[in-house]
């Protein structure tokens, strides 16, 4: 059907206006299925990675959350959602997300801020204050993995399609009060743990990244669900890089520019989070200023590719699993061929109107897919450069496998 992936590359190293020119015409030739086919990423074994890198942590990261599962409050709410284990509540459908995701949503925070930890070179000989320091790290790794999951339990209620909200059930009602009290639960247990550390630096940092997650629920334009909606293209003008300083973004200036825009979306809605863990593993290790900050970008970069990758693979796997309308794919094409956005503008009631195949169609046949390719491969690049600035040992390798593997 197509030239092979290693006889592309070969081509495309030798002469990209060739690879580009036969791209072109093989595209047009092609039908809906055989695109999604083509532009198919290849599988990873993501599993396999993440248990290698448990190795260099020394523990299986899977099990960090197990003190808090097993905790009477939380056993408790967990007979109550045993009623709910019959319906298709969003709770359930969010906390399997969760639980038994793949590359596409389990992302590995925590083991990230723990290999990094393990990175940096340390003065200090294996003595009680080395090991109280690894403690801490450890801790502050399952806070910053009950925040995000918290925050997605939150986030899926607040997500609730308008056709669920009239169905005022039992189950339903009865659902969304335990998905709040469980996010709650998370997020009030992280806090209790950050509190515990007992370090006004890191309860500091730790704290603007909770800001932006705040913040990041109301950044640009929404439907009445509280979908994110894509800003409206803009003619194409001065471009400028995006600063992690999330003090320093505007709305007015971000949005419709899809490299700005995607890049202010995605630090609010999670990445900050991740940087802001990594700058805080840093300050605990004592060290100094550049190093914290290199950690904070490091933690930002992965994020950044991660959320690339994953919103590649949505877009182009063959389930029907709608992807946001505010991704990087969707972004990228709307600058290519800013007519699609009419698509979008007659949905804004409620984005579940939008017809995904045909608008996945009309997105595949733009340069969206290489332009969101070459995002996650710069911001991959950029990550393993700050990480080797760092450090240099089995688990700097481990990390940036980690940021290759999709």
């Amino acid at each position: 059907m197509a030239v092979s992936y290693a006889v592309s590359r070969v081509l495309r190293r030798a002469s990209p206006f060739l690879f580009q020119k036969r791209c072109e015409s093989t595209m047009a030739s092609l039908t809906k299925d055989e695109i999604l086919i083509l532009l198919r990423p290849p599988f990873t074994n993501w599993s396999n990675v993440i248990q290698d890198a448990e190795k260099v942590v020394g523990y299986p990261t899977s099990f960090m959350n197990l003190r808090c599962l097993l905790s009477d409050e939380f056993a408790n709410m967990a007979l109550y959602l045993r009623k709910l284990l019959g319906s298709n509540h969003l709770v359930m459908q969010t906390a399997k997300n969760v639980l038994y995701g793949d590359s596409k949503n389990l992302q590995p925070w925590g083991l990230i801020i723990l290999l990094l930890s393990k990175s940096v070179k340390t003065n200090m000989a294996a003595t009680t204050q080395l090991k109280t320091i690894e403690e801490q790290q450890r801790i502050l790794a399952e806070l910053t993995e009950m925040i995000r999951t918290g925050h997605l339990i939150h986030q899926g209620i607040v997500n609730v399609p308008f056709a669920k909200r009239s169905k005022h059930t039992e189950s339903a009602i009865f659902g969304n009060k335990i998905a709040i009290l469980l996010g709650d639960y998370l997020l009030v247990t992280a806090n209790a743990m950050l509190a515990g550390l007992r370090n006004s630096d890191v309860s500091y940092i730790i704290s603007t990244a909770l800001k932006d997650l705040s913040e990041g629920e109301f950044f640009g334009e929404r439907d009445e669900q509280n979908q994110p909606l894509p800003g409206k293209p803009k003619k194409a003008g001065e471009d400028y890089e995006i600063v992690f300083d999330t003090t320093s973004i505007s709305v007015e200036d971000v949005m419709g520019n899809p490299r700005k825009e995607w890049t202010a979306r995605t630090v609010f809605n999670g990445v900050s989070l991740l940087g802001r863990g990594c700058q805080s593993a840093m300050v605990l290790d004592r060290q100094n200023r550049e190093t914290q900050n290199s950690a904070y970008h490091f933690g930002c970069h992965v994020g950044l590719a991660w959320q690339a990758a994953v919103e590649l693979q949505q877009l182009t796997s063959e389930t029907k699993e709608q992807f946001c309308l505010a991704s990087a794919p969707v972004l990228f094409a709307l600058e290519g061929n800013p007519d699609l956005y009419k698509i979008i503008d007659r949905s804004k009631n409620d984005v579940k109107d939008v017809d995904y195949e045909d608008l996945k169609f009309n997105i595949l046949k733009t340069d969206a897919v290489d332009k969101t390719k070459l995002l996650y491969e710069e911001h991959a690049k950029k990550a393993t450069s700050y990480i080797e600035s760092i450090g240099q040992n089995e688990a700097v390798d481990m990390i940036k496998k980690l940021i290759n593997t999709f």
